[in-house]
This record gives C-alpha cells, structure tokens and sequence, in this order.
C-alpha cells in the first residue's frame, strides 16, 4: 500500500491550478497579462515564501511538456510567409539581442570584481566567469512572451512574428556562446561539433518540413470523419520534433515544437488542432509551466551589496535587451514603437536563463552570492518583462487611435 505522501503530487497540482488561476484573474482586473499572476503564484506558494509547494521531478516534466504545447501552438498560429518575411531583421535582432547584454553583464561583473563584491576566483577562471554573467543574460525566454502575445492577441502580428523569429534565432546563438564558453572549462565539448550539428538541423528541418507538410496535408484532406485522430497526430508529430532537436541535434527542444506548428500552419484543419490542443494547454498545463518557474526559486539571506548588484544587472539586463533587439529592429525600418515592442519582447530570461545558470553551477563558473544575484535578475526579468509588453502595445493602440480622431477631426 501506497505511502500518504505519495499522494501529495495531486494537492501540489490542485494549488498550482488554484493559485494560478486565482492570481491570473487578479491580474487581470488590473489590466496586467495573467501570465503574471502565474508566474508570481509559482513564487508564493514555492520555497521563496509559503514553501507548500517544492519542485519534484512530475511537476518539472509537466511544465516541460506544457511549454512544448505551447510554443507548438505558437507555430501554428504563425504564418510561414510572414516568417521568412522577417527571416533576414529577425537575425539581426538576436545578434544584437546577444552581443549587447553578453557585454553589458560582462562590465557590470568586472566592475563589481573591482570593488572587492566578488573575488572567489583570478586569472582566466575570473575573466570567464565575468563572461558567463554575460551568457546568461543574452537568454530569451520566448515561452513567457508567447502567452502575453497571445493574451493581448499579437500573437500572429508582424511584430509578434519577428519576435518569435528572433526569439529561436537568439536561442542557436546563445547555444553556441555557451559551447563557447562551456569548451574552456570542459574538454569534452567541442565547438565544431556543435556547430555541425546546428547547421545539420537547418538541413534536417528542410527536409522534414517538406515531407512532414506533405503527409500531413494527404492525410488531413483524405478523412474527414474522425478529426480527434488529427489532433493525436500533430501531438506525436510535435513530441517527437521536440525530442529529435534536443537529443539529437543539442537545440533546445521549444525550438522543435514551435518548427512543428510552423510546418502546419498553412494546413486548413491548423485551427481545430489548435483549438483541441489549448483547451488542455490552458486548463492545466502551461499553468503548471508557469508556475514552476516560481516554484523553482530559492533565495537565502543576501548582504546589501549582492542586492545593489542584483539591481544594477537587472536595470542592465532589461536595457541592454531592448537597447540591442530595438536597434537591429530599427536597422530594417521598424517604427521606434515597433522597435521598443520587438526589444521588450526579448527582455525575458526565464527558465532558459535558468537552465545556463545550472550549467554555471555545474561548470563551477557560479557559485555562492552570485547565484543568488542570478536568481534575482531572473526573477525580476521574469516579472517585469510581460507587463512592459502589454504596456508598449495598449500605448501603440491608443496613439494609432488618437492619430485617427485627429485625423477625423481635420475632416
């Protein structure tokens, strides 16, 4: 007979969707993304606060599943065209979205060194560590900004298109700033290697993408009667991408999901299966996803000096971001409105910032007060970054309407 604690996975779950919910509507009555009040649940009712809920190897593959359904969901809603459209800006906006933050957490650590806030290492050990703050910051969590686009219904504009584009593009490059760094420390990883193996997934989602497409549209236009099988397909199909792109290409495996949607979105039955897919999304497991990014936050007794650093990369994260993805955006002729909502769109480092801290760790790279201050920045990016998002685009809908009063009036 089963242990009562064995149990305590369900009231886990039953306080995540209670929380998420209950803080989503709050939220929401104060005109803010409910992704925020998912996200600051996971944070009351994980170790940071009420500690009733701790994170355990179910919850984390749920959320890991809930984030892949949803930036499948991402992909189908997409428009093929309107991608490659922004293919060439998209670029330039993450090669920017990177070296900008990479240098500004790097000068922000070296200056802290300086003053004596940290000086557990020297030499070579010292300077890749000042470079690895950098790393970290170049993240972008698309998943986070997915669900606020998707909530304010920008999801598919051209802005929120570049987004995303860029989002995945700052995703290879961040993968190969860590191999980068990751080789100097590690012998066994090789930087050739993995970049063989991004352009090789270039080649395989070509090829994939034109075999898969066809498929798919022979066997959605030869049956019409049992449509739940379709849903059932484009699931596996997306499970099984997510999966190949991780495992074996070492891409990060949202990249493969959101492929798979992009790879049937043009197909006619894309909106049923979208429709099917995010009533299970949003009931239960993105705000499982959410959730355990707050529940996975522990943050011990910090001294005054970690928490004005902590301040001072946050302030530095978010502006290098949008300073860096705003200019490539305005490069290609975005309006500065468009440049700012593209710059904030990439300003959340969530779980991927998360995900290079740990290999900070493992690497022995970051360790001590600076992981807490990590902690912190990620955190407040986290928080922050929805709300500035939905703020740039009320602000963009309310100019777009007065220019068209004034207008009327002059007429």
């Amino acid at each position: 007979m089963r242990e009562v604690d064995s149990y305590k996975f369900i009231l886990d779950i039953a306080l995540i969707l209670f929380s998420t919910k209950f803080l989503g509507i709050a939220t929401k009555k104060i005109k803010m993304p409910q992704v925020l009040g998912a996200l600051i649940a996971g944070i009351i009712i994980g170790p940071c606060i009420l500690n009733l809920v701790q994170e355990t190897e179910f919850i984390s593959q749920l959320a890991d599943i809930g984030v892949i359904l949803l930036m499948f969901y991402a992909g189908l809603e997409n428009d093929l065209n309107k991608l490659k459209k922004a293919g060439k800006a998209s670029f330039w906006i993450a090669l920017l979205g990177v070296i900008i933050p990479l240098i500004g957490g790097y000068i922000v650590t070296s200056t802290f060194y300086k003053i004596g806030v940290f000086s557990m290492y020297e030499g070579e050990i010292a300077f890749l560590q000042k470079v690895f703050v950098g790393v970290i910051l170049t993240a972008t969590s698309v998943s986070i900004t997915v669900e606020t686009l998707k909530e304010i219904g920008k999801l598919s504009s051209d802005v929120g298109n570049t987004i995303l584009a860029a989002a995945i593009i700052d995703d290879i490059l961040g993968i190969l700033a860590l191999t980068a760094i990751t080789s100097f420390t590690d012998n066994n990883v090789n930087v050739g290697i993995v970049v063989v193996k991004i352009l090789g997934y270039f080649v395989f989602i070509f090829m994939i993408g034109i075999l898969c497409h066809k498929s798919f549209k022979f066997w959605f236009g030869k049956n019409e009667d049992n449509k739940r099988r379709y849903t059932i397909g484009s699931l596996v199909f997306c499970l099984l991408m997510s999966y190949i792109t991780e495992k074996v290409f070492g891409v990060a495996y949202i990249t493969g999901a959101f492929v798979s949607g992009v790879i049937l979105s043009s197909l006619d039955k894309k909106q049923f299966i979208a429709e099917k897919l995010d009533v299970v999304s949003y009931a239960f497991l993105s705000p499982v996803f959410f959730a355990s990014i707050g529940i996975k936050l522990v943050i011990p007794a910090i001294n005054m000096s970690i928490i004005v650093f902590s301040i001072i990369l946050s302030i530095v994260a978010i502006a290098t971001k949008i300073i860096g993805a705003g200019v490539g955006a305005k490069i290609f002729n975005y309006s500065n409105k468009q440049s700012a909502q593209i710059g904030i769109g990439m300003v959340c480092r969530g779980e991927v910032a998360l995900i290079i801290a740990n290999k900070g760790v493992d690497l022995g790279l970051i360790a001590g007060n600076l992981f807490i201050a990590i902690l912190i920045v990620i955190i407040a990016t986290t928080v922050i970054s929805p709300i500035l998002l939905k703020v740039s685009f009320k602000e963009a809908e309310e100019s777009k309407f007065y220019s068209q009063d004034k207008v009327a009036y002059k007429n």
